[in-house]
């Protein structure tokens, strides 16, 4: 793309929301939240908005949607966290505290739209529409993801960091080449913002217009490195301008504030408008992962600070106070929450029955002579052990 097309294509965009390129680029200047943290609705006046920067609200139905996603997150996470202290689960990346941001970027897609999330993003997939024990395949040891990517547009939760933007625009790419309308949410935590496959994906998404929404997770720590030791930028979504592309920061633990910006972006991005930023700022409650030990490198005092901003009970609130969440609608969300959590528990109580012969199968597409010679020498200690 020419300096003059790129130049005419952010003028064009800008002009569409009445505000200079700049301003269209620049994140607003306050970060956007439609909820206070005790479930009230911010009045207008309070919510620091920008022209080009107004979000409606979402419908009650889709409220009420999102918080049973929201719910049955939570319960799910709890769950997880159990079966990992029972031996019944490898590892598992709690989210603890982010499920909003996974509820929305999966509520925000059309079914021909793409997920493209990372390792901790569960809620996510499952909020796409992927089993429950399909979902957490990979946690209990075995070799696949569980699912099947075509079935569900959701890539595999991936564990290497930041690899999954690429493969993200990739699909992005090859849906504008053939004509197609679909949109790639492709999530990734403040770490991997650090990253060379960062830099490369939002190059490349931008360059060519790509209808990609980069979702930054921001929950302030990269395993144990707080994101004050990562970047120097004003804020992650300030990384966007420099790409040509626009950046926005959202309370990442306001359900209906990135149900309203997500959907925004999406619109942005099939209406043609290229690739956008959106940096949810959250907070990751509980460790790493189960090997992690989160007291070595953050103070107590701060975990409660951000209890207090807890996405669920900030919801269960708000829609408690309008009067949508009656007794019955709790009742039947607690009740779907808990009968995912018993698959779960019922699924992992059972042991996986995988031959270790296909630890060597789907490496290449022709087996090579020495993954035969170490398939060989599987087989015959295992064969001695029988005897």
């Amino acid at each position: 793309m020419s300096t003059e097309a790129h130049e005419d294509r952010i003028s064009s965009v800008s002009k569409k929301f009445g505000i200079t390129p700049e301003d269209y680029m620049l994140p607003a200047r306050h970060m956007i939240n439609l909820l206070n943290v005790d479930g009230t609705l911010r009045e207008e006046s309070d919510q620091g908005t920008e022209p080009g920067h107004e979000y409606p609200l979402p419908s009650p139905a889709e409220l009420m949607d999102a918080y049973s996603a929201l719910a049955v997150g939570r319960r799910v996470n709890d769950q997880n966290s159990a079966l990992v202290r029972q031996g019944r689960m490898a590892v598992y990346p709690s989210s603890h505290g982010q499920e909003a941001c996974q509820v929305a970027a999966a509520l925000c897609l059309e079914e021909s739209d793409w997920l493209f999330p990372t390792y901790r993003d569960t809620v996510a997939v499952l909020t796409k529409g992927v089993a429950p024990m399909e979902v957490m395949t990979s946690f209990r040891g075995e070799w696949h993801c569980g699912y099947d990517p075509k079935a569900y547009n959701c890539a595999p939760m991936s564990t290497p960091l930041t690899t999954q933007l690429l493969h993200g625009v990739g699909v992005a790419h090859a849906a504008k080449l053939r004509g197609e309308k679909t949109v790639v949410v492709a999530m990734c935590g403040d770490g991997a913002t650090s990253e060379g496959d960062f830099h490369e994906a939002l190059n490349f998404a931008a360059v060519f217009k790509l209808p990609v929404i980069f979702f930054v997770q921001n929950n302030k720590y990269a395993i144990s490195v707080p994101l004050s030791q990562q970047s120097a930028a004003p804020s992650l979504a300030h990384k966007a301008v420099g790409y040509g592309m626009a950046g926005e920061r959202v309370d990442g633990n306001d359900l209906m504030a990135l149900m309203a910006v997500m959907r925004r972006a999406v619109r942005l991005a099939r209406e043609g408008n290229g690739p956008l930023l959106i940096e949810a700022h959250t907070y990751r409650m509980q460790a790493h992962t189960n090997a992690d030990d989160d007291k070595r490198y953050r103070e107590d005092s701060e975990v409660q600070e951000w209890i207090a901003k807890d996405p669920v009970t900030r919801m269960h609130a708000y829609l408690d106070d309008a009067g949508l969440l009656t007794e019955e609608a709790q009742a039947k969300i607690t009740e779907r929450a808990e009968a995912i959590a018993k698959k779960l528990r019922d699924g992992m109580n059972q042991d996986a029955n995988t031959p270790p012969s296909e630890l060597f199968e789907h490496v290449f597409a022709s087996k090579t002579t020495q993954l035969a010679e170490q398939q060989a020498l599987l087989a015959d200690e295992l064969a001695r052990e029988e005897a």
